[in-house]
């Protein structure tokens, strides 16, 4: 107990620090993207990764809470995860490229000999949909690490009722680091995960889930997955569904999620992520009582109608990115700026 309060606060320090210190070099060297007329720094991500890798990693090493090693493993692959996202946010890498990777790290962490191979390959399909799912929450402020926050309590949870021991240390030391960060990334942010934070949190949790629930029933193990991701799940499906809708790619496409939504409707920033994260906390409630056993299976049918309404519903309300707003890399989103040919359009308005 005494370990758990002292890992948890060194994380928060160590990544809210990080995060700080990351942020003149950022500034200094280009390493930003621009947030409604706001340049702020893309090392945020780093913070997450390096604060739970070194404080998870430090408890295994001196033996006073040992990973396992699965969990070990997972670790390790998971902050390769979050150097590929590093690469990508340094440099263009093409999606199929990142993709490759995510799923690559996916098949390594899966546990084959419980699942079997059928099985294990579709946890394994579905690592890699969490894990983008994150990419595109870290679309506005405070809305990935809140999410990331929840989760990772609500999967510490299942992970400590079945004695998983050192996934639910990994779990609570990712969702204090995720607090450190959140210090800078709440709206308006000084700071963002990027696709190191964001994928790397994304694989850990979606991979967490599928060690948690490996060689248990498989309707209540769907269920109780399926509630705990919801958000991340719902965001994406409304991501591809407004992109599908306005025939357009890219940054502008990403501008379709669940935040920009709600931010249609009027409400400001923080009270997106806000709202989003209510969501998130009610639907990995609905996840952690099917893995208690203290609800149904059929308890997440109600996740996923709400779900589904809030879709429907959000997919009326139009946006900038529905009315012909265009990502200029210098000057942010305006109507009708039509970045010049060959320019980048990685940077994401927030």
């Amino acid at each position: 107990m005494l370990y758990g309060i002292i890992a948890a606060t060194s994380a928060l320090l160590l990544a809210s620090a990080l995060a700080a210190v990351l942020r003149v070099p950022a500034l200094r060297f280009g390493l930003v993207e621009r947030r409604r007329g706001r340049m702020v720094s893309r090392l945020g991500g780093v913070a997450v990764v390096v604060g739970t890798v070194v404080v998870a990693g430090t408890g295994d090493w001196s033996g006073v809470a040992r990973l396992g090693t699965g969990v070990g493993q997972l670790l390790v692959v998971g902050a390769g995860v979050g150097v590929l996202g590093l690469v990508a946010d340094l440099r263009p890498v093409p999606r199929v490229v990142r993709l490759a990777g995510q799923a690559a790290a996916a098949v390594v962490v899966v546990p084959y000999d419980e699942l079997g191979v059928g099985a294990g390959l579709f946890a394994a399909a579905w690592i890699v949909l969490v894990t983008s799912a994150f990419g595109s929450l870290d679309q506005a402020d405070g809305v990935m690490g809140t999410v990331g926050v929840v989760t990772a309590f609500a999967l510490g949870g299942c992970a400590a009722a079945e004695v998983m021991d050192g996934l639910a240390a990994l779990l609570s030391v990712l969702a204090a680091a995720l607090t450190g960060f959140l210090m800078h990334n709440w709206a308006p942010a000084r700071t963002v995960a990027g696709r190191c934070g964001a994928l790397f949190t994304g694989f850990v949790l979606a991979s967490a889930g599928v060690l948690v629930h490996a060689g248990r029933e498989p309707l209540g193990s769907a269920g109780a997955l399926f509630a705990l991701t919801s958000v991340a799940t719902a965001d994406v499906v409304l991501v591809l569904a407004g992109r599908r809708r306005g025939g357009r790619l890219g940054p502008v496409a990403c501008r379709r999620g669940l935040a920009y939504r709600l931010r249609g409707l009027g409400l400001t920033a923080r009270g997106a992520a806000v709202v989003i994260g209510a969501a998130a906390f009610a639907s990995a409630l609905v996840g952690l009582l099917i893995d208690l056993g203290w609800a149904g299976a059929g308890a997440a049918y109600w996740v996923a109608g709400a779900a589904g309404v809030s879709v429907l519903g959000l997919l009326r309300v139009r946006v900038h990115s529905d009315r012909g707003f265009r990502v200029h890399p210098d000057r942010g989103t305006r109507p009708g700026a039509v970045p010049p040919t060959g320019a980048s359009l990685r940077v994401r308005s927030g």
